[in-house]
């Protein structure tokens, strides 16, 4: 029995490798309002024809499709280019076709060169200009077939030949393509538009209890808008609170995470939930949702977008234990399962099912609390742990978010294994913490910062760097001193575009552990309230606010395409920069790894990845002392010294001193 035939067996081109692709197209690639975004593909057919590729674009709830032609990079590889001009989801695919106008007039602009007769290849083009003319309509269908008559006729051949190869035939066939011809890739890929601030943010995280005048008074929302000026004069544009929802009494956790909170112990903010409300409640002792409201504005007028952490577990106090017991899991005796990494035990918590057999009723119920804090004017939010939440909810949840919020932003907590983050990434969350807090020596940061700016990664993990946080004070912080506190932020501040610190504790050099071994902070803020002494003389806020106004002020910074590393010839210093596209703004930064001791050596600089020739000289320009050195060709010496400052973040300027 033979095999039956394809109805499109006439569509005889290849589509294959298209990029940026992400898993088959079961995932949105990332990008950024106003990005042009770059398609390539192979498109190919059998034979010596020309083919023709269209890159097909739209807004994914458009019924019209856009179209531009690929431009062919050789070896049938070919490129075409976007716009994406508003916040949402788009959809793109390619198109080929054999070329059947564009093989006739290179055909015969050879055919002409060589001094041949073209005269039937002349009524070969006009039956080809007639079949265009047909898929045309009105003025320009009249002018095709004009066109082809003066070819028919050849009332002289010059200017038919003028005629067959002119660019505006050639234009005006291209508007109308044969799609019956055509093979379309059989998929339809995504993107997800966002704002500016997915891909550029500056984060500065603080707890709003720790606000008041003393250790002993708690903080207030009004106390949170008096640091106002504070965080913007430091150059942040995201404010970042931990949950600021009513707090668990029972198995209430006391200072230092001891299990029996003492008399005035306010708690940890993530056991949420008490007889006043849970996730869509507020503290009262921050004050009212109205009070809230008037921070969230207060803080636009500085130029600052509160983000709020959402927690999806619930103390045992939550209305939700007693409402919806069978959102979470229960043991054999019939209690509740509280939250525990063995051996650890955190009794003041319970973490929510996701298999349970209410889990649409669960997924309403976490979903509307984003939609609650949306509609109170929050775009922003820091998700705890959502790699111990199901994925599919996150498919579902983030999506349907944005639908409504589409300008909404979701950072992701998950420090846990590449495969669960890269998975949150891909299913909607915006950024990433990362592994960055502890990657130190110069081989691990290169590596991590390669793999990060990897394709497909690239395309849908935007990392977003920490330091420091409230459950992290990594080891390099606690004996390096300032010299390490320095460092670090700039590493975190330049490698990505997106970084953020724990305040108080990074800027005071908060670095105690609760014991030898732990990443734990000694009296951690989050069980207790505490009063930084922001005005101290050993606060790194101008050293903070410095790297921040850098980073406003160059776009190369902005953005993590153009990540490049050099090789230095000491094992303590590390060489990278950043380039705009367009090489206009060039960065390059040098950090000594070592925080106790001068280290000196030599940068061998790609120079053609900073737009420079082999031979040139040109100046560095120390954005952070202010001072100029002059350089020339490929290998630079440099020398930092911990006390003073160990990185330069230099601006690549090709103009001599």
């Amino acid at each position: 029995m033979g095999m039956a035939k394809s109805i499109y067996g006439y569509k005889r081109v290849v589509i294959e490798g298209v990029t940026p692709e992400v898993d088959s197209g079961r995932f949105p690639i990332k990008r950024v309002l106003e990005d042009v975004v770059t398609i390539e593909a192979d498109v190919f057919a059998d034979g010596h024809d020309l083919v023709a590729a269209r890159l097909l674009f739209k807004r994914e709830d458009a019924t019209e499709w856009q179209s531009v032609y690929m431009t062919a990079l050789g070896n049938d590889r070919w490129r075409g280019e976007f716009p994406v001009s508003e916040i949402g989801r788009y959809v793109y695919t390619v198109a080929g076709a054999i070329d059947r106008f564009g093989t006739w007039r290179s055909d015969l602009t050879k055919r002409i060169a060589a001094g041949q007769d073209v005269a039937i290849e002349l009524l070969h083009g006009a039956l080809i200009l007639d079949h265009f003319a047909g898929l045309a309509t009105g003025v320009e269908a009249a002018r095709l077939t004009a066109w082809a008559d003066v070819l028919r006729t050849q009332s002289t051949e010059e200017s038919s030949r003028v005629l067959a190869i002119s660019d505006e035939v050639l234009a005006l066939v291209r508007k109308y393509p044969d799609k019956a011809f055509e093979t379309n890739y059989d998929r339809e890929l995504a993107i997800v538009v966002e704002r500016e601030k997915a891909r550029f943010s500056s984060w500065y995280e603080l707890f709003p209890r720790s606000q008041g005048p003393s250790a002993t008074v708690h903080g207030t929302f009004a106390d949170c808008e008096a640091r106002l000026p504070y965080v913007a004069e430091l150059g942040f544009d995201v404010l970042y609170f931990p949950p600021i929802h009513p707090i668990g009494r029972a198995f209430r956790k006391g200072k230092n995470n001891t299990t029996t909170a003492e008399p005035g112990d306010v708690g940890s903010p993530w056991a949420i939930g008490a007889k006043e409300g849970g996730h869509t409640a507020i503290l009262s002792d921050l004050g009212t949702l109205a009070d809230f409201k008037h921070l969230l504005a207060k803080a636009k007028e500085f130029g600052l977008e509160i983000a709020l952490d959402i927690a999806f577990q619930a103390s045992p106090d939550h209305p939700w234990v007693t409402e919806h017991p069978t959102w979470f899991k229960h043991r054999a005796d019939g209690t509740i399962q509280y939250a525990e990494n063995p051996p650890k035990k955190y009794q003041d918590i319970y973490p929510l099912d996701f298999e349970s057999r209410d889990w649409t009723g669960l997924w309403d119920a976490l979903r509307d609390v984003f939609l609650y804090w949306a509609e109170q004017g929050v775009r922003i939010f820091r998700v705890d742990n959502p790699h111990t939440k199901a994925f599919p909810f996150w498919g579902w949840a983030i999506p349907e978010i944005k639908r409504e919020y589409p300008d909404a932003l979701f950072l992701s907590e998950a420090f846990t294994r590449p495969r669960v983050s890269q998975r949150l990434a891909k299913v909607g969350f915006t950024q990433a913490y990362t592994y960055f807090t502890w990657r130190n020596t110069k081989q691990e940061l290169t590596e991590y910062l390669e793999e990060l700016n990897e394709y497909p990664l690239k395309e849908y993990f935007w990392p977003n760097f920490w330091p420091n946080t409230p459950d992290i004070l990594p080891v390099s912080l606690q004996s390096g001193g300032e010299p390490a506190f320095l460092a670090r932020l700039v590493m975190a501040a330049t490698m990505t575009s997106n970084y953020g610190i724990y305040g108080a504790a990074f800027e005071l050099m908060e670095s105690v552990p609760f014991k030898p071994g732990s990443e734990e902070y000694l009296n951690s803020e989050k069980y207790e309230i505490k009063h930084w002494d922001l005005d101290s003389p050993v606060s790194l806020k101008n050293y903070i606010a410095q790297v921040n106004a850098i980073r406003r002020e160059n776009k190369a910074l902005q953005a993590n395409d153009g990540l490049g590393f050099h090789p230095t010839d000491n094992p303590y210093l590390l060489s990278y920069s950043k380039s705009t596209k367009d090489g206009l703004n060039r960065i390059l930064v040098v950090v000594n790894l070592d925080p106790t001791r001068v280290q000196s050596g030599f940068v061998t600089l790609d120079l053609a990845a900073l737009g420079l020739k082999d031979d040139q000289s040109f100046v560095v320009h120390d954005l952070l002392t202010d001072r100029r050195y002059s350089w020339s060709g490929q290998r630079n010496y440099v020398e930092l010294r911990p006390a003073e400052l160990p990185a330069h973040i230099f601006r690549i300027s090709d103009e001599l001193i």
